[in-house]
Parts: structure tokens; sequence; C-alpha cells
């Protein structure tokens, strides 16, 4: 009897130390989409980005082309749970994307998709401290620049998917990269020109400020 009540107890502690988590993600903005995003809960010694800095080869995948293969391999290589996609695809304006997952007492949150249209923007949840307290909470996610490519705001520089309207002949925002680390995004500039002007960028569509998304997270 003693081994089977140890055992008994040793599985107590281990599901007080453990909780499931409902994550549920609304894009907050007016005319940005979110590229498949990740989502992941881990150890808090490790990290998929960190703000100031330089983005890995797997968030520049991201963050200039929406591919989270790169980070997915680097979650689950450091023993995270991981939602990929969740969304089955692309997060549109208002819309809310659900997962849930399991995570260790101590864990951390990461969140990431790249916002479109953008030279390499992205949605991001730098390692945010998962509550041990059953509850629900609300983050407020910012958008960053990975640091990575200048945002020229130009089509030829950006994915462009069909559901886009650009327009054409920009001269260019900016030419250079002024913070080569990730770093809070300013927000796309745009302007109202769709055949010149220095952006392919819709002002009136593509202008967006912080927070990008509304995350909330439960913890059961």
């Amino acid at each position: 009897m003693k081994p089977l009540l140890l055992a008994i107890a040793m599985g107590a502690v281990f599901n007080a130390n453990a909780a499931n988590i409902d994550v549920s993600i609304t894009n907050a903005t007016d005319g940005i989409y979110f590229t498949p995003l990740i989502v992941a809960a881990h150890d808090d010694d490790a990290a998929l980005f960190q703000t100031g800095e330089l983005a890995s080869e797997a968030v520049e995948a991201m963050a200039e082309g929406g591919d989270i293969s790169g980070l997915e391999d680097i979650a689950l290589s450091i023993g995270a749970t991981v939602s990929a996609n969740p969304a089955g695809g692309i997060l549109a304006p208002g819309e809310t994307a659900q997962t849930n997952l399991y995570a260790q007492h101590g864990d951390v949150l990461s969140i990431a998709a790249m916002l479109l249209p953008s030279n390499d923007a992205f949605i991001g949840v730098d390692s945010w401290k998962i509550p041990h307290k059953k509850g629900t909470y609300v983050i407020k996610a910012n958008g960053y620049d990975a640091g990575t490519e200048a945002n020229d705001e130009l089509a030829t520089s950006v994915p462009t998917p069909g559901f886009l309207t650009f327009g054409s002949n920009g001269t260019g925002v900016d030419t250079e990269v002024a913070n080569e680390k990730i770093h809070i995004h300013p927000g796309n500039l745009g302007d109202t020109n769709a055949s010149g002007g220095i952006s392919d960028f819709d002002s009136t569509q593509h202008r967006w400020l912080n927070p990008v998304a509304i995350i909330t997270v439960t913890v059961y």
C-alpha cells in the first residue's frame, strides 16, 4: 500500500505544479492581418525572441515571410508545449483564434506572427509569466520590428497575398535599418497616392498603433 500511496501523493504534487491554459488571441487592428501564429508555453530560461537583442534566423523568417517553422523547432527543442497556427491560416482584423496549452508552474508564454502588410513587423508576446493562480488575465500585445529589413513599405519588398491591395511606384519610406535589434515598431506610415508617393501601403487601411492584439489567458 505504501508505494501506491506515495505514487498518488507524487501525482497530486505534479498536478498542483501544472495547469491547462486557454489562450484567446484577437486581432485588434483595423486593416492588418496576422500570418499563422505560434503560441508556446516554456521554461523561463529560454526565449523565442527577446526585445533589445538581434533577431535569430527563425525570427527573421517569421517576421519577413510569416514562416513559423523555425520558431516551432526551437520551441520543441526546449521542451515547450506548442500550438502552431491555431487560426488555421490568416487571422483577419477583428477575428479571434483560440488554443489550449499545458503549462508547468513557472512557465512563460510566448506568441509571434508576422503583421501584413509590413517589411518585418510581428505581433509579439515575449516570455509573459503565466500566473500560478487560477483566473482570467488580459495581455495587450504590441507590434515589434525585427530590425532585419528597412521599412520601405514597397510592394516589391513585402509579401503580397491576394487579399491585400497595394499602390505602386512608391519611392520608399526608409532605405536603411535604423535599429538592428528587436524593438517596438513605430507602425506603418503609408500614403494615399496609389500610383506614387513614398509608400505602396494605403494609409487609410494599413496604418496601425499599438497594441495590435488583445490576448486573454485563462488558467484552470
